[in-house]
């Protein structure tokens, strides 16, 4: 039992691969500025999903005994939706305007089943408390490159996790893709998330824990 993710993200591919899974990775190639401002009336979480599903559905019908994943993350501040900030100036803008604040990190998810004729379109929200984080700090981060393609100029996982005071709810969510969600996906394909671990032999060189 294989699955494709639908992303290039590389915490995505990092949170299946720590969690015993070696996905295909077939990033979507849809407009994603095009998609949102065709939705810009719309609430938050639609944007959201309408993304995560036109990702999946861009890449389902090439493989069609495969689970197929497609996400998209983005960060609700003050009601306004925070997608990644790509230039250095931008970085340092959002953080002096989200330090010290919580936010929600939102990722949508489209889960489609081997055959395609099931699917799961769902969203997982996870708040986060920005730490108070000083003027250098902040220009050394944006500076650093690492914040720029991240929803929300931030990760958890690297140099991000220094100015994150605190999270509420799934870890997974914030890095990118929320495990607890796609296990209750699989579960109601009848699939069970040992079906989709790599050997637990070690074949082919692969491990499925760390030690």
């Amino acid at each position: 039992m294989r699955i494709v993710l639908a992303s290039a993200s590389p915490s995505r591919r990092f949170i299946l691969e720590s969690a015993g899974v070696d996905p295909i990775i077939h990033p979507a190639n849809i407009d994603e500025d095009a998609l949102i401002a065709s939705l810009n009336d719309a609430p938050p979480r639609e944007v959201i999903l309408a993304l995560c599903a036109a990702k999946a559905e861009a890449v389902a019908a090439q493989y069609p005994d495969d689970i197929v994943i497609g996400c998209d993350s983005m960060l609700l501040l003050n009601g306004t939706l925070q997608g990644k900030p790509h230039t250095i100036d931008a970085t340092i803008n959002r953080w002096k305007a989200q330090r010290g604040k919580t936010a929600d990190l939102i990722t949508g998810h489209c889960i489609v089943a081997p055959g395609g004729e099931q699917r799961v379109l769902d969203a997982a929200s996870t708040s986060v408390t920005f730490g108070d984080v000083s003027d250098a700090d902040i220009d050394a981060y944006a500076r650093s490159g690492e914040p720029l393609k991240c929803a929300g100029a931030f990760t958890l996982e690297a140099l991000g996790g220094w100015f994150i005071d605190r999270i509420n709810g799934d870890p997974s969510n914030v890095i990118g893709l929320s495990l607890p969600l796609v296990r209750r996906a699989l579960y109601s394909f009848g699939i069970d998330v040992a079906d989709v671990w790599r050997s637990l032999d070690g074949a082919n060189g692969s491990q499925p824990f760390l030690t």
